[in-house]
Formats: C-alpha cells, structure tokens, sequence
C-alpha cells in the first residue's frame, strides 16, 4: 500500500511538472506563432508564481504589469550583440531561481557595460 501511495505522488508530481511552461533561450528563438505562445506562457506562469507565491503581491495591474515588461526584456534579448555573455549571464540567473526575462536583460546590460570598460587612473 505505501508503495503505490509513493507511485502515485510521483506520477502526480511529474505529470504536474511536464506541463509546466519551459523557459524559452531568446538566443535560439524563432519567431513562429507556436514560439510566441510558448514565451507568453513561460512569462504568465512565471510571473504569477513570482508576484503571487513569492512576494504576495497577486493583483491584475501588477501582473499585467510585470508581463508586459518581461515580454519587451525577451524581445530585447533576442537582438542582442554578445551571445556568449547572454548565455553566461541565463545560466547564472537561472541557476539562482530568477529566470525572467527582465532580470537577465538588466543583469545582461550591466555585464555587457562593464565588459567594454577599461580600469585607468
């Protein structure tokens, strides 16, 4: 009995995780309708989990708010001049559970400044 109770959650857990919305490499993106969802539904889900699980700030203007704005930062990173630091900078934040796209544009932006600067006197 217990092993079919642990089969059974398994089963749930991953069926529930398999449906989830993947994040979307604005590096490898092509802009297909199909494409386009998938970048819609990585940033809806993403940012309610963020405003409404994490810092409980579950409103419509916030939400809508926050999507709007991660949806221009993907955009943003699909045009990017330095893939190699886009890249960097995707695996470092999305190591640390902030994988949205407003996050790596800022985080990509100030990486990007800092590395055409020069130390001088």
């Amino acid at each position: 009995m217990k092993i079919k109770s642990i089969l059974s959650i398994t089963l749930l857990l991953y069926a529930t995780n398999s449906y989830a919305a993947s994040f979307v490499n604005p590096i490898y993106y092509e802009d297909t309708e199909e494409n386009r969802q998938k970048v819609i539904t990585y940033i809806e889900e993403n940012t309610k989990e963020t405003y409404c699980e994490t810092v409980d700030m579950c409103n419509p203007s916030t939400l809508r708010m926050m999507e709007k704005q991660n949806l221009k930062a993907f955009k943003y990173l699909t045009i990017v001049d330095d893939k190699e630091l886009l890249q960097k900078t995707i695996n470092e934040y999305c190591s640390i559970d902030m994988c949205n796209y407003s996050t790596i544009k800022m985080m990509y932006d100030t990486h990007y400044k800092a590395s055409k600067e020069k130390l001088s006197w």
